[in-house]
């Protein structure tokens, strides 16, 4: 795991959030151990690629786990890459108020293979996962009502994926 973070010299509630983050990382690196594919640190929080398959497990870690206590899901969106194999990548947010540290959680996945659904960790999942569904066409295997929420029923394509004509299918 990668645990260069830099702050700013005379700045001690920096230092302490920083300190925060490498104990949360070293943690993280126990915890999920082979279920990390990379990590480091960017913008003031940790970010965490970890195996698709292992979502629910990294969660329910982070989760439960008395060192670090990310209960709040912050959100989950989704990003295009079209020029990659896996051109997906699905982002949970999590905070821990106990800490006052956040961190990024990411997967990828392609357009055919589901990401293991996220609700039974954090039940507002529920609705972040049918919005990704809905502007990405990402899909989350055992949802329970993975459809449109933002778009008509009728809608054709996914308008925030890169390759979306920007008159939309008229």
């Amino acid at each position: 795991m990668t645990t260069a973070m830099t702050t700013a010299p005379d700045d001690p509630i920096a230092a302490r959030a920083a300190e925060t983050l490498r104990e949360i990382a070293e943690v993280v690196q126990q915890r999920l151990g082979e279920a990390i594919v990379r990590s480091g640190f960017a913008f003031g929080e940790l970010n965490v690629v970890v195996a698709r398959e292992r979502i629910v497990e990294a969660l329910l870690a982070l989760r439960d786990d008395a060192r670090c206590r990310f209960e709040v899901l912050i959100d989950i969106c989704g990003v295009d890459y079209p020029a990659r194999e896996s051109r997906f990548d699905v982002v949970y947010h999590l905070l821990s108020p106990r800490r006052n540290a956040r961190i990024r959680l990411k997967v990828e996945t392609d357009e055919a293979t589901p990401v293991p659904s996220a609700i039974e960790v954090f039940p507002a999942a529920n609705w972040y996962e049918r919005e990704a569904y809905d502007m990405y066409g990402i899909l989350f295997a055992n949802h329970p009502d993975l459809r449109r929420i933002l778009t008509d029923y009728g809608f054709q394509g996914y308008p925030l994926r890169k390759d979306f004509p920007l008159s939309g299918h008229v």
